[in-house]
């Protein structure tokens, strides 16, 4: 019998193969200082694009003084226990209302976290003869609350509505002849490394001709899209056919937790049926405090939200000005799609940080194909117009070098830092 260690030290995964290269600079870095556009990195300031601090709230001083004064008031501890046994409260109930109305569904439940509140929101809701169709891109809390039901699943390609269709048909063709079951249609408001919005009206309008029920993973839509902020549904306008709506809290609200909101019997449902909430401690009482107050601000200043979309387009005009292909966003996430491989993307993204003074992140292989670079801007309502104009100026410059060869090494620079 092998030791099940045994694999783990002799194949350490596609990025962790890169560890002691890596650890700390291209993984893991530590960036410090108070959350805003420009913070601090190995000592150096950096102009940052890697939060998902959208409408600038992480320090915003309203949100910081409650905050503050709810964790003096009540410490971290309250409530204590799961929120069915020992660990609900007032505050807690009044925040799933408030997320309820602005979302305009009847109930709504809170989540200590949305990957693990997705994840089990899917198996609390799917049976083993249920079918579930989803979005290829879907994001992994997505995919591993799908290794989790024990059903059927269909897959259709990446915001194709005639594959999804297809994909239907085969789900009612298999509950047909089971004579058991539903189907679960699971898209995304926003794709977060592309920035492309799901195609909710088109795959609602399916409705008409299959009998499904639809959740929709909004976590970068909410607080960022439609008129109010309410997300990808309302800005499609098809919220009302939305059954199920999720996002999290830590995107627009630049806090902790999750929520899914739907009709009251479905979401009492969930609510007496999640297991990683039933049993795990409910969300501290200066996490639910400071979100009633996120939630207040992302409805009474409308400013930030236009600041933010000003700050996007300025960004993804620039950037397609000179020539960068940043596909189909039509949110504020910004991918810069480049062709290169690790290891001239690491040298890149070393030159960025130490010589033009720009954080952002970058994905590569295996988390897309190999020879393809994808550099993931997030812009907020905090950054400026130097951040933007000096960011714009040092991806011309880079591209350049990229093109002519210049970060061709043999291995990623080795920026670990001791451990």
């Amino acid at each position: 019998m092998a030791d099940i260690f045994e694999k783990l030290v002799k194949n350490s995964g596609p990025l962790g193969q890169h560890r002691e290269r890596a650890h700390g600079y291209f993984a893991f870095p530590k960036l410090e200082g108070d959350i805003g556009s420009r913070m601090k990195f190995r000592g150096k300031e950096m102009i940052v694009w890697s939060l998902n601090n959208y409408l600038g709230l992480a320090n915003h001083p309203e949100v910081r003084k409650v905050d503050a004064d709810a964790s003096v008031k009540y410490g971290l501890a309250l409530p204590m226990g799961a929120r069915m046994m020992s660990g609900n409260s007032t505050y807690h109930e009044q925040l799933e209302a408030e997320l309820a109305t602005f979302e305009h569904k009847e109930d709504a439940i809170l989540m200590n976290y949305g990957y693990q509140g997705i994840m089990s929101a899917i198996d609390a809701i799917c049976g083993r003869h249920d079918v579930i169709v989803y979005d290829a891109e879907s994001h992994a809390c997505i995919i591993d609350g799908l290794r989790l039901h024990p059903g059927h699943r269909y897959v259709f390609k990446h915001n194709d509505v005639e594959d999804c269709e297809k994909q239907l048909q085969r789900a009612s063709q298999l509950i047909e002849k089971q004579k058991a079951g539903g189907i679960l249609v699971i898209t995304e408001g926003v794709f977060g490394m592309a920035g492309d919005q799901g195609k909710l009206k088109e795959i609602c309008d399916l409705k008409k001709k299959y009998d499904f029920r639809i959740l929709v993973d909004d976590a970068h839509g909410f607080g960022t899209l439609g008129e109010t902020g309410a997300g990808a549904g309302e800005a499609q306008n098809c919220q009302d056919e939305i059954d199920l709506y999720f996002s999290t809290f830590a995107k627009s609200m630049a806090s902790i937790g999750a929520f899914l909101a739907g009709p009251k019997v479905i979401v009492d449902f969930i609510r007496y049926n999640i297991r990683s909430q039933i049993f795990a401690k409910s969300l501290p009482m200066p996490i639910v405090l400071g979100n009633l107050k996120r939630l207040e601000l992302l409805q009474t200043e409308p400013q930030l939200k236009e600041k933010l979309w000003e700050n996007a387009r300025k960004l993804q005009n620039g950037l397609k000005e000179r020539g960068f292909d940043i596909g189909k966003t039509d949110s504020p996430v910004t991918p810069v799609y480049m062709k290169g491989g690790v290891e001239e993307a690491t040298a890149m993204v070393m030159d960025l940080r130490e010589n033009y003074g720009i954080f952002c992140s970058i994905v590569v292989y295996p988390v897309i194909p190999k020879g393809h670079i994808i550099y993931r801007l997030i812009p907020t309502a905090v950054h400026t117009d130097d951040d933007i104009n000096r960011t714009l100026e040092a991806f011309s410059e880079t591209k350049a070098k990229l093109d002519a060869g210049a970060y061709k090494v043999e291995a990623i620079p080795d920026m670990a830092e001791s451990r």
